[in-house]
């Protein structure tokens, strides 16, 4: 049986994700996803997916806005983009989406039935039902306005879908997984993201299985059952009896108490800015100081490319966290935004050029090791494991410090934001630039 793995309060955001950035999620995207499926297989890639805190991190190392509801959306469209020339080859497929889009899945899901020996239309089935739970059986104030269902060759599954609560100005995002997937009305959520508002309407909940029985009673039973009930129980408020149990023997048989489980609950601010209290900065010293130790060591030696410089090293760390961190260490998804900036400048502009060596470097890897050739991305692996042997003891800038010196350099690695190119600064008076320099990296004109 699937279990909710947390929620998340999204701050709902609109704009729309410009062609240069859209382009570059779409490449690293793919990429990452390939990694995975690479190094731990499709089924690993899905369980990712339905990970909430796992794919709001995934969103901001691809340089969307790291907290807003609009990395659904940004997220969901770059994998379509990147993914659907692969799908052949990869066996993955993601259809459905925002809008009219989302609608067009079940037919998606039938013509992928076809092309593989799925069927096509119980996959369809499942993609409705799914729909279905989330906006009806689960009433919680969020209309639907997205759905997403990525599919294996397999025939596993996750769906990503979201809603939106125009008076509340917030977002709510639901994770399903079909792995050990029993029922689709009984706790089938694999997560939901969105803020607490007090008791909703859950059908979904083990807690309502009589109250999905007695509804289902009521229907079979016809308009007359219906109407008898509705009158027992005027008659029963009308008489202002103690207690309405006995008027209603559907619903004689009470539900089995239980404690709802402790989850984890990832709240994204409503400020746009990334502050130091949206990082654990322990695993950013890590992440850095891993990239200053293991980039000489490994990519000079592997990568014998040229513009392979200490920043880009700095994203990879990033990235290798995303393709092979463990669960908990996403709790924290500001802090991947600080790989490559965010299109509205927050932490910093996107620096285009660090961005696209990123992608050249991932991608070179990914190609290489298809033919057997591992040595690039383990090197990439290392840093994702010297990140975390050394986070216990590095440390580093203040996040201040870090986001200054990066926003200074922001002109030079082509930073960009939804405004346009960044404008080159100046240094804070009265401040050295070694002050801003990361302790252990080389100064480089390379990315």
């Amino acid at each position: 049986m699937p279990h909710r793995t947390g929620s998340a309060d999204l701050p709902l955001h609109g704009g729309r994700v410009p062609g240069w950035l859209a382009s570059r999620m779409a490449s690293l995207g793919r990429v990452i996803c390939e990694a995975i499926v690479h190094h731990y297989g499709r089924d690993e890639l899905l369980r990712r997916l339905s990970h909430p805190f796992w794919f709001q991190s995934f969103g901001a190392v691809m340089g969307m806005d790291w907290h807003s509801s609009g990395i659904t959306t940004s997220v969901i469209g770059a994998l379509k983009r990147g993914l659907t020339p692969l799908s052949a080859e990869l066996g993955i497929h993601v259809c459905g989406g925002r809008g009219k889009h989302s609608r067009l899945t079940p037919s998606e899901l039938i013509a992928i039935g076809e092309r593989t020996g799925l069927d096509g239309d119980q996959l369809a089935r499942s993609s409705r039902l799914v729909a279905k739970v989330d906006s009806a059986a689960v009433q919680d104030g969020f209309d639907l306005y997205l759905h997403a269902f990525i599919l294996t060759d397999a025939g596993q599954w996750c769906v990503v879908q979201q809603g939106m609560c125009d008076a509340l100005g917030t977002a709510r995002r639901y994770h399903w997984l079909s792995e050990g997937l029993t029922s689709f009305v009984s706790e089938p959520h694999r997560a939901i993201e969105g803020p607490n508002r007090g008791l909703i309407v859950n059908l979904t909940d083990a807690r309502a299985e009589a109250a999905r029985r007695a509804q289902v009673e009521l229907v079979q039973a016809g308009p007359d059952k219906v109407l008898h009930v509705l009158r027992r129980e005027a008659n029963a408020t009308r008489a202002r009896r103690a207690s309405t149990s006995a008027a209603l023997e559907l619903f004689t048989e009470p539900a089995a108490e239980s404690e709802p489980a402790v989850l984890p609950h990832l709240h994204m601010p409503a400020h746009h800015d990334v502050r130091a209290s949206d990082v654990l900065m322990r695993r950013l010293h890590g992440t850095l100081a891993a990239a200053a130790d293991r980039g000489p060591t490994d990519f000079a030696e592997l990568l014998l490319q040229p513009g392979v410089g200490a920043r880009t090293v700095a994203s990879l760390a990033l990235v290798a966290e995303v393709v092979h961190g463990a669960p908990s260490r996403f709790s924290d998804p500001a802090r991947f935004s600080v790989a490559h900036g965010g299109k509205d400048g927050h932490p910093f502009p996107v620096p285009l050029k660090v961005y696209d060596e990123t992608i050249r470097v991932l991608k070179t890897a990914v190609d290489q090791a298809k033919l057997g050739r591992e040595e690039k991305l383990s090197a990439i692996a290392r840093l994702d494991a010297q990140a975390r042997a050394l986070e216990v003891g590095a440390t580093g800038p203040s996040f201040e410090a870090f986001v200054t010196r990066e926003r200074v350099a922001s002109a030079a690695y082509g930073g960009r934001t939804v405004s346009g190119p960044a404008r080159k600064a100046a240094p804070a008076p009265h401040s050295k630039p070694d002050q801003l320099r990361l302790p252990g990296l080389r100064r480089s004109h390379k990315y």
